[in-house]
This record gives C-alpha cells, sequence and structure tokens, in this order.
C-alpha cells in the first residue's frame, strides 16, 4: 500500500471536485493514512457531519475517502459564529502525529467494534 503524502492529498484535491468545504486549516497525514487504510480495507465509517456544504466534523475522513475513491454519507449538523471556512489550498497537511499511542488503539477498538471485527484485523490494515 503506497504511504499518503501531502503532494499525493494536494494533486488528488485539485483533481477532484471538493463538494465539502473544509473549517480547518490544518490536518494531520498519520490520521490521514490510517482511516485512508482502513477504508480500501473495507471498513464502514460515520457519517460527516455537514452544515450545508460545509465540514463541521469528519475532515480526516473526508479526505481519506476522496483518496481511496469512497463515497461517505452526510449528516446535517450545524455551524456556529466561530465556524471559519478555509479553501483546501489553504489546508496545510503536516507529518506531525497528533494522536497518542492510546488514542489509536482506542479508534482501533471502536472501529473493530462498529465493524464487528477483530481488533487484531484492524490493528493488520494500519501497518
Amino acid at each position: 500500500m503506497e504511504k499518503i503524502t501531502k503532494d499525493i492529498i494536494i494533486t488528488k484535491i485539485k483533481a477532484t471536485e471538493t463538494t465539502l468545504t473544509s473549517t480547518h486549516n490544518k490536518l494531520c497525514i498519520p490520521i490521514i493514512n490510517r482511516i485512508y487504510n482502513k477504508m480500501i480495507n473495507g471498513l464502514r465509517f460515520d457519517d460527516i457531519k455537514v452544515c450545508d456544504t460545509v465540514i463541521i466534523d469528519g475532515h480526516h475522513r473526508y479526505v481519506s475517502s476522496l483518496l481511496a475513491n469512497i463515497k461517505l454519507d452526510h449528516a446535517k449538523s450545524s455551524r456556529t459564529s466561530a465556524t471559519i471556512e478555509y479553501d483546501w489550498m489553504e489546508v496545510e497537511f503536516v507529518e506531525e502525529e497528533w494522536d497518542t499511542k492510546e488514542k489509536i488503539k482506542r479508534l482501533n477498538e471502536l472501529d473493530a467494534q462498529f465493524n464487528n471485527m477483530p481488533l487484531e484485523s484492524i490493528i493488520e490494515m494500519t501497518k
């Protein structure tokens, strides 16, 4: 499996008619890689929460789904007065790991439970 890089993400975003707008100006590439690997191995994910065409929750899932050519459903959400929209070309994709080992383990456990599969299978997908 190819490791996702900033260049791959930007190239895909430029080549895709993105229908949703970001409310984050920075996203974590290691998180995108983990979600992408799970998606291409058939794992299901929660809907992306949106208000009109603005992502409220699910930015990493959205980018991963673009890379994996998988359509995720949208759930209605609401924005606050503090919500700021960013063009995808303004978003910084960083190599810094944002999740602790404990958080990654917990997310893998939740994904295993949500998809009714062994935790070991989830861990293997993200190597």
